[in-house]
């Protein structure tokens, strides 16, 4: 009914490449290079960059694909009979998770989802921020999760705030600087920090911190999301991590390690405030809307959670 080549591009936008593109259609890479090539010459404009990296959506290209793959999501639902009659919650949900040492937040709120609406799937990818905001512009990812700070200088996205939860740094428990009772904020400097994100917030600051220190901050951060991976870095070695408060707070983290909040150099920075995005020029569908509201109410249990625990403390 509509034109393959919309398709092909919308494919190569979503993967990044136009290997992958052709994987994902069942065609060969030749073909949707031609595909996309004749298209481009049709419009009169260039799609993508051709990098070594992949395929670059350009600024032109970049509102032509987002149109282009809600067209076609409107095409699919209207085939599908989807309007007045198909369960609005019976389709994939597509997250996108930035960075990926943040997944375990969705936990509760994905099974408080597929309690209330069972014919809901999910497709959870965790990855970079840019990758996640690319994603979720080009429509590879109905909504996305992560730090307000970085999605907020995309003015495309509309934001809908969750709250924090708080981070602080931590150390192996037989780590010098716990050794030493007056240390500061600029015997950090010492030694180098496991990150979970280059990108806002916690890469900005990370690089300040070394730089007003006078020392060269590429030689000093390790980035890693993977959480597992951080704690075998830290354990292993003078590295210091950030870590969640609910997790710090647990016995199986405190075995191994020890927090040091006194010299967490995010306090005056980072409030930590976390949303869900999505794009705002599109209406959010029914099953994005009901895993936003999940994840609201996960994180009102939270701070309801540390209210009691404040309370508790001051009787």
């Amino acid at each position: 009914m509509l034109d393959p080549r919309l398709n092909h591009v919308v494919a190569v936008a979503r993967r990044g490449s136009f290997s992958g593109a052709a994987e994902t259609i069942g065609v060969t890479q030749s073909a949707v290079t031609k595909s996309v090539a004749d298209l481009e010459r049709q419009i009169g404009f260039s799609i993508f960059h051709r990098t070594s990296r992949g395929a670059l959506l350009t600024e032109e290209g970049r509102d032509f694909v987002e149109r282009t793959a809600k067209l076609l999501d409107d095409v699919n639902e209207l085939l599908n009979g989807s309007v007045g009659k198909r369960d609005p919650y019976a389709e994939t949900l597509r997250i996108g998770v930035c960075p990926a040492s943040m997944e375990w937040r969705l936990a509760d709120p994905l099974v408080t989802v597929m309690r209330r609406h069972p014919k809901i799937r999910f497709e959870v990818s965790a990855s970079s921020f840019e990758r996640v905001v690319q994603q979720l512009r080009n429509g590879g990812v109905d909504v996305a999760v992560g730090f307000e700070a970085a999605f907020k200088e995309w003015p495309e996205l509309r934001r809908e705030p969750l709250g924090g939860f708080g981070t602080t740094l931590f150390v192996r428990k037989d780590h010098p600087i716990l050794a030493k009772r007056d240390a500061t904020i600029a015997d950090l400097a010492l030694y180098e920090f496991v990150a979970p994100t280059d990108s806002r917030p916690y890469g900005s600051v990370i690089r300040e911190f070394y730089e007003n220190q006078g020392i060269e901050w590429k030689t000093r951060i390790h980035v890693i999301d993977y959480f597992p991976l951080v704690k075998r870095v830290v354990a292993n070695s003078n590295a210091i991590g950030v870590v969640a408060h609910a997790y710090a707070g647990t016995s199986r983290f405190q075995a191994q390690f020890a927090t040091v909040d006194h010299l967490n150099i995010f306090s005056r920075h980072i409030a930590d405030p976390f949303c869900c995005a999505i794009r705002a020029r599109w209406e959010p569908k029914p099953v994005v809307r009901a895993f936003i509201k999940a994840m609201s109410e996960s994180f009102d249990e939270l701070k309801m959670t540390k209210r009691n625990e404040r309370a508790e403390l001051r009787i």
